[in-house]
């Protein structure tokens, strides 16, 4: 009868083991490993998540740009969260202008990607404003706390630029503390053009991980063959 391996041995198996499909099975899952554990990494150092996005649109240029990756850390990490208003008081600046840059979920609604605009200033609920789209004037009355919110590159507060943005049924409103995923941090440029194709990239990944073990798998072969001739060989001549 055989008998059962230990758990030890079966890891020692899994580690060191030229067969085919467990070879596979293990770079996968060293893969998988790593990017768990960058994940854990970066939601320890930013307390919130997503703590990376990328910039898809160019509604931030040109202090963010389409491909830019963004490190976002939780709004009350790192400061406090300041508004366009706030930080001309404070001098505190991000990304070229006064104020925090905040990633925020539009209402409340978790399905649509998250926006990555300016806060501006903290409104009451009622609150009466005037917002200029050249020289329009544009009256509008909060109905809720919360967030003013602008792209730097657009000519209008989020608050009156939709009627209906992304079929929620309503213009974004004033951005609610609950509704905020974090404040932008910091910026990597064109490295976000990664993330915007996440799926081929991961696909090529493992593509190149599999035909680089084929690879090795092929030559050790080869190199065996060679070995093997060369044996029969030897033995040929010593007779």
């Amino acid at each position: 009868m055989t008998s059962k391996k230990s758990l030890k041995e079966q890891l020692h198996t899994f580690r060191t083991s030229e067969e085919t499909k467990i070879v596979y099975v293990r770079e996968i899952s060293y893969v998988i490993g790593t990017v768990a554990l960058i994940v854990a990494i970066l939601y320890l150092i930013c307390g919130t998540w997503p703590a990376i996005v990328t910039i898809e649109s160019g509604s931030m240029e040109p202090n963010m740009n389409i491909g830019d990756l963004v490190l976002v850390v939780a709004h009350d990490r790192f400061g406090a969260l300041q508004s366009y208003a706030e930080g001309e008081q404070t001098g505190h600046e991000k990304f070229g202008l006064p104020g925090d840059v905040i990633i925020f979920r539009a209402n409340g609604n978790t399905v649509l990607h998250p926006i990555i605009h300016r806060a501006l200033s903290w409104s009451e609920e009622g609150e009466k404003h005037i917002f200029y789209e050249g020289a329009r004037a544009i009256e509008y009355i909060a109905p809720n706390a919360g967030y003013i919110t602008k792209g730097d590159n657009n000519s209008i507060e989020d608050q009156v630029g939709w009627e209906n943005y992304r079929g929620l049924g309503s213009p974004i409103l004033p951005v609610k503390e609950e509704w905020i995923v974090g404040k932008a941090y910091a910026k990597i440029p064109y490295v976000g053009y990664l993330p915007l194709n996440i799926e081929k990239v991961i696909v090529i990944l493992i593509l190149l991980i599999i035909i680089h073990e084929l690879y090795l798998r092929s030559r050790e072969k080869k190199e065996e063959k060679t070995t093997d001739s060369a044996k029969k060989q030897k033995k040929k001549l010593m007779k």
